[in-house]
């Protein structure tokens, strides 16, 4: 069996995210593990490219890295007592939670080696970001529900703001 050059990617991609995904729940610094939640997206956005899903692959950059990531970067920036060394935060029940982890690991890969997966689908999907697009503003489809999470969307934000702003009583 001959490896492909994709395959080879797909194999440094997948390694490089869980490394940096390990990396995230390891490290004792919080701006670390914040950066290695970064590098941990980046390579799921890089294996969405590999996968032609750009639409994807570009939701996870602007969403995910652009938007989440940043923000709790910020927020761990400006709650400085967090930032402080408390000492070993291991407890000896770690045992646990690796048995759990490795027996959902090894259930999961059972389940799947199991299943029989359906084929792919043979030729081109067509453009598929302009299929999603059309059918979120089809009135037979989508447009109601896309339409009432505009609306919360529009209630969370400004309820934000009514709780962000300093009340009248305390002035």
């Amino acid at each position: 069996m001959q490896v492909t050059a994709s395959q080879i990617f797909f194999i440094l991609f997948a390694s490089a995210t869980l490394v940096a995904a390990y990396l995230v729940v390891t490290v004792r610094n919080l701006i670390h593990a914040a950066l290695w939640l970064v590098a941990s997206l980046l390579g799921i956005a890089a294996i969405f490219v590999m996968l032609d899903a750009s639409f994807m692959a570009t939701v996870e950059v602007v969403l995910y890295i652009g938007a989440i990531a940043i923000l709790i970067v910020f927020a761990v920036m400006l709650t400085r007592r967090v930032m402080e060394d408390v000492g070993p935060q291991r407890t000896n029940t770690w045992w646990f939670g690796a048995i759990l982890s490795v027996l959902f690991f090894a259930s999961t890969s059972v389940l799947i080696w199991i299943t029989e997966w359906p084929t792919l689908p043979e030729g081109d999907v067509g453009d598929t970001v302009l299929i999603l697009g059309k059918s979120l503003v089809d009135p037979g489809k989508y447009v109601v529900p896309f339409e009432i999470a505009s609306v919360l969307l529009i209630i969370a934000l400004i309820g934000s703001i009514a709780v962000a702003l300093p009340s009248k009583e305390s002035e």
